[in-house]
């Protein structure tokens, strides 16, 4: 923290009995310490650092156990006050705007939120002594205002991040257990959605806190709200993610809409856990899995293997909830459908591609989409054949574990799609293991002779 030249004594300074501070007077040391987390910019810095020395002691005086007691009528607007001085806190241990490099440290963040967090275990340490000393609930009024912003805080830098520490880290997650334990939390998802079904919980209360810094405009000044907001998306799920589906279905979107593959993936995976825990006439409600759906499928251009990895998975399990939407009798040929529409993409990506990676990208979730779709059997039969023909001749420095392992992938979509085509493809290969010089092609299409049974395939 930076050093700092005299200041104005505190209202509290100079008075020599305990009982002598008046309901008033830590009114005021409250507001005075506000003002000086909001003074002018040439002196914030330093105003902001005395804040914390002020803060500190006025949290060690044992007047301070009243704001928690509720006994007291002139202190009932303390709580509050109390919940503005937490955000300051907050806003004052945040990282700045993201920077463009990724590696980029934030070392005079972490030695803030340390500082901070300190605070935040002395306040909540004063609420668990007026919890355990009291009969009323009136400290769950006063910890209502506290708990939100104390865990926006705790979640920013408990996580391993470029502008955390070892020290950080730590004392960040002792805030956030401690949080827990007061609340009378057993997990963090209880604390969000509610330990039983009569209790609210504070998932919406938190993304209020989250909501400004998550527009367009705004949701790249701090780096820590996207990892809080997935993070904390993460710990809702089913029943009670449903109701949220406002607050957390266009942030999401919005960062999968990013230019950095790191923000698409981070993105895609808070859409993936969307389509896995609310329920599907939630999602087909106002067209929500349609725009869910071509914003996936834009992702299928890109060329980063780890990004196709995670729009591949969510796709899979959105498909069921689009074909709800589709109506066909079965008197005419079977409409196209959403995961042919992909296939076929994927399809046209893999014969060219190059780039190993993202080639067993694609073979390795080949076999869940054939098992979804109906599809040309002469079409995928090809693509996989030259697949395998390409691998087993790439004379490149290729490892030839990444070779086997691609040849095997491939040779298994083979086989899968002999059972889903009742052995026609077996009778389609017969004669290439005789007029193939290739070894390693011949031995996987042996394989799919050997392996295949003509089973149909279960497409449901």
């Amino acid at each position: 923290m930076e050093p700092h030249g005299p200041r104005e004594s505190p209202p509290w300074e100079g008075s020599s009995l305990p009982g002598a501070w008046s309901s008033s007077a830590l009114g005021q040391a409250f507001s005075q310490i506000l003002h000086q987390f909001a003074g002018q910019e040439s002196r914030r810095g330093k105003a902001r650092s005395a804040a914390l020395e002020d803060l500190a002691a006025l949290l060690e005086a044992k007047e301070c156990d009243r704001l928690f007691e509720g006994s007291d009528a002139s202190l009932r607007g303390m709580p509050e006050m109390l919940g503005q001085v937490a955000k300051a806190l907050g806003k004052y241990a945040a990282p700045a705007e993201e920077p463009e490099g990724r590696g980029d440290r934030h070392p005079d963040v972490a030695e803030k939120a340390a500082a901070v967090a300190l605070l935040f275990l002395k306040l909540l340490r004063k609420v668990e002594a007026a919890k355990n000393s009291l009969v009323c609930p009136a400290w769950k009024t006063s910890l209502r205002p506290l708990a939100g912003p104390i865990y926006v805080f705790a979640v920013t830098h408990s996580l391993e991040q470029p502008w955390t520490s070892p020290r950080s880290q730590e004392v960040a997650g002792q805030v956030l257990a401690l949080l827990l334990q007061v609340t009378e939390c057993g997990s963090v998802a209880g604390f969000l959605h509610g330990e039983n079904e009569d209790e609210k919980g504070r998932f919406t209360a938190i993304m209020g806190l989250l909501k400004p810094d998550l527009n367009k405009d705004s949701w790249k000044n701090n780096p820590a709200t996207k990892y809080v907001f997935s993070w904390t998306l993460q710990k809702v799920t089913r029943p009670w993610l449903s109701q949220h589906l406002e607050r957390t279905l266009p942030p999401s979107l919005l960062i999968s809409d990013d230019y950095q593959t790191e923000n698409k993936i981070l993105g895609v995976h808070c859409l993936h856990h969307i389509v896995l825990n609310v329920p599907a006439a939630d999602l087909l409600q106002y067209n929500r899995a349609q725009v869910l759906y071509h914003a996936l499928f834009n992702h299928l251009y890109a060329r980063e293997h780890h990004l196709i990895q995670a729009v591949l998975l969510c796709l899979l399990d959105l498909f069921p909830i689009l074909e709800k939407a589709q109506h066909w009798k079965g008197d005419g040929a079977r409409p196209t459908t959403h995961c042919d529409e992909v296939l076929q993409l994927i399809l046209t990506h893999m014969e060219p591609e190059h780039r190993l990676l993202l080639r067993r990208t694609y073979s390795r979730n080949l076999p869940a989409f054939v098992k979804r779709v109906s599809c040309r059997l002469v079409v995928l039969l090809k693509a996989l054949l030259k697949l395998i023909c390409d691998v087993a001749r790439d004379s490149s420095l290729t490892p030839e574990c990444v070779k086997s392992a691609l040849l095997e992938e491939a040779t298994d979509c083979l086989i899968l799609l002999d059972r889903c085509a009742s052995g026609r493809v077996k009778g389609l290969l017969a004669k290439i293991p005789r007029s193939c010089e290739d070894s390693q092609v011949g031995n996987c299409i042996r394989r799919v002779q050997q392996l295949s049974e003509g089973a149909p395939c279960d497409t449901t």
